[in-house]
């Protein structure tokens, strides 16, 4: 009897709502199923009812959306999986529900109105082009995501008919690659190593390396890119600079346990707050570890995976003083005219770091646009902070995958932003892409 309260009470509304309740789609027999609209009203997906009462679903813009909209044939995805429940739950007038009753007709199911943008959704989806990749942007003072996109993406209009294929294809086009994307960071990884580091060196700021290019210990050799020799550089530099060799020597004076639980703290091998499928991020840099494992980690290489996602969420905790909000893609439910039936509010999830250590971090970043890497981001009408990376899979250097993660605004950051181009082919940059991103926010 206490369990059957218990259920009543505590959890047969999340029982109800859960994506995996097939007796949800039950209600379909008396709901047209419900609109999923952007921030600004655009809409995303819609039924469109014929004559003879047969039902379409559409997305006006076709791929552009396809992963995080996601489909509702077939089973379905993304949020019309995640919001199945109030898209098939009618909170029309009364007085009209009685009315269509009387009629048998149809009610109209509530609306979805999330927190994406059209316009940032597509720059990013213009920006990544032809190339597999994906893009999160964020607004890291509240969480709410504002565009999310992977490639190779789908048309969500024609699933049915493709079906057969999109389950076959080799590039695994259904896959989200923003949230279950697994990636080796690369040197978007450094911002992770250098908050370790300071975090067992009180004196940081003394730091210093002379860089040559290259750094050798236990007959294992790192170099930095293409060669680069940077010299005498202090902690700042080594981020702006991205210098491989200096974070090498970094990586092999830090205490592993004390690193293990850092990672823990930035999510690694942790749940990640997310109402889409994702897959976890894994740190696995064992005590006892040998010189190489504890170099190459440091860096960004290793055995370390890491989703476009997860470092969006790191960035925003960086971008927002260290503390995570919690990420959410629903800004209300309406009911079909508008009204507002329920409104999420921006809420902590964590705290992943203390506020000195993300000002200092992001004064770091700061340091990467202005004379570093991401140069191509300085004298801007906005201002810019971030982390290039380069991660290598193969032995072939064509084939490296290019990083950004980045924010906008930096003494009060609007944008954060996650950016990953698979086999960038050594022309394609993360950087670039994200620029024409904030490019079209602010211009």
């Amino acid at each position: 009897m206490g369990y059957i309260t218990y259920f009543q009470v505590a959890r047969s509304r999340d029982i109800i709502r859960s994506p995996y309740n097939a007796r949800q789609d039950s209600y379909a027999d008396r709901v047209v199923r419900g609109k999923i609209l952007d921030k600004e009203g655009n809409v995303l997906a819609q039924t469109n009812v014929s004559e003879d009462g047969t039902e379409t679903r559409e997305y006006p813009y076709g791929n552009m959306f396809a992963h995080v909209v996601g489909y509702s044939v077939q089973g379905k995805s993304g949020l019309e999986s995640v919001e199945n429940f109030e898209l098939l739950t009618s909170n029309a007038f009364f007085l009209e529900k009685i009315k269509n009753e009387f009629q048998d007709k149809k009610n109209m199911g509530d609306s979805v109105v999330t927190t994406l943008n059209l316009e940032l959704q597509e720059a990013a989806y213009d920006a990544l082009g032809n190339y597999k990749g994906a893009v999160v942007v964020m607004e890291p003072s509240t969480g709410k995501i504002l565009a999310m996109v992977s490639k190779p993406d789908f048309d969500p209009n024609t699933v049915a008919e493709n079906w057969d294929f999109l389950n076959t294809d080799q590039d695994s086009v259904l896959l989200n690659r923003a949230t279950q994307g697994q990636y080796a960071p690369g040197s978007t990884f450094k911002v992770v190593t250098a908050l370790e580091y300071m975090r067992e060196n009180p004196d940081y700021e003394n730091y210093g390396y002379n860089c040559t290019g290259a750094i050798e210990k236990d007959g294992v050799t790192i170099r930095c890119y293409n060669g680069h020799v940077h010299g005498q550089v202090g902690f700042q530099d080594s981020l702006a600079y991205s210098c491989n060799t200096s974070f090498s020597n970094i990586g092999l004076s830090l205490d592993i346990k004390n690193f293990r639980e850092t990672s823990k703290e930035l999510l690694f091998n942790s749940k990640l707050p997310s109402v889409l499928p994702y897959s976890k991020s894994s740190f696995s840099l064992e005590p006892g570890a040998g010189s190489a494992d504890k170099m190459m980690t440091a860096m960004g290489q290793g055995k370390t995976q890491v989703s476009p996602y997860h470092m969006a969420l790191i960035t925003s905790a960086i971008a927002n003083g260290g503390t995570l909000m919690k990420p959410y893609l629903v800004d209300s439910v309406t009911n079909y005219t508008g009204a507002v039936i329920d409104k999420n509010k921006p809420e902590k999830y964590k705290s992943l770091m203390t506020s000195e250590d993300a000002a200092k971090l992001k004064q770091y970043m700061s340091a990467v646009v202005d004379y570093g890497t991401a140069s191509v981001l300085s004298g801007q009408s906005y201002t810019a902070a971030g982390k290039t990376g380069t991660a290598e899979y193969s032995s072939d250097k064509e084939k490296d995958h290019s990083w950004f993660i980045g924010m906008t605004n930096v003494d009060n950051p609007e944008l954060v932003i996650s950016v990953i181009i698979e086999s960038s082919d050594g022309t394609a940059k993360a950087v670039d892409v994200a620029k024409q991103v904030f490019d079209a926010y602010y211009y």
